[in-house]
């Protein structure tokens, strides 16, 4: 019998090529997927809540899969912990409504980026954060972030420079705080553009580290060119923490 399932699953992206399938890559939809048509004997297509990039991490990402299977939902979460890498986690598994869809029903994200400012570099945890060999200024962070809140065309945060569709994009709330020698910042929005939350850290970082003023930010999200903008962050430091329904 076939039923829809909703899953969701912590990874560490470390040596994955992202969330995505791509043919002679390993991806965390292609490894759950390969798993869950061993488990039914059918194939299965998983649909993500969005498409982490390469290196990037999840704590909570969402995804949506019909299964033709009698099998209790604990019983798929065991099967799957079972097969799947030890770098891939499924955390739960749900029956859901048969419309409902990982991606398309999903109203907000927030992603999580972690940044080392310490003076003795991460041994256990160096996989999940982003050494910086400076201490930026996390007043002035705040201050440029601002700018970034609300809708507006992100076009300068896209690192797709094909993208076709609307750079339009909503973010709600942009944290910035220091706990110890790490500074988080957490964005939430209803969805983002490729690359975009590296770029925002990107680009944030400049400004906490002198480079540029603040109030740039808003020249910057105005050009709508991603020359314009801050590096691209390096993925590590970056993990999906939830996806809102």
């Amino acid at each position: 019998m076939e039923r829809n399932f909703k899953l969701t699953l912590a990874y560490d992206g470390t040596r994955f090529f992202g969330w995505e399938r791509q043919p002679g890559r390993d991806t965390i939809q292609g490894k759950v997927e390969a798993v869950l048509s061993e488990l039914t004997g059918k194939s299965v297509e998983v649909f993500g809540a969005g498409r982490t990039d390469a290196g990037v991490h999840a704590r909570a990402m969402v995804a949506s899969a019909v299964l033709d299977t009698d099998l209790a939902e604990d019983a798929i979460r065991d099967y799957c912990n079972r097969y799947l890498p030890d770098a891939i986690a499924v955390r739960e598994v749900r029956e859901a409504s048969a419309r409902f869809h990982a991606r398309y029903n999903a109203l907000g994200k927030t992603y999580r980026y972690t940044c080392f400012v310490g003076p003795v570099k991460p041994v256990f945890d160096r996989r999940y954060v982003t050494v910086l060999d400076y201490a930026p200024d996390v007043a002035r962070m705040r201050r440029a972030a601002a700018y970034l809140t609300g809708e507006h065309d992100f076009a300068s945060f896209c690192g797709n420079p094909k993208m076709k569709k609307s750079t339009v994009r909503t973010v709600d709330t942009i944290d910035i705080e220091q706990r110890r020698d790490r500074i988080l910042f957490t964005f939430h929005g209803k969805g983002f553009l490729q690359n975009m939350v590296r770029i925002m850290v990107g680009t944030l970082l400049e400004v906490g580290r002198g480079r540029w003023e603040p109030e740039h930010v808003a020249e910057i999200l105005v050009a709508q060119d991603r020359t314009q903008a801050g590096p691209t962050a390096p993925p590590e430091g970056l993990c999906l923490m939830k996806v809102d329904y």
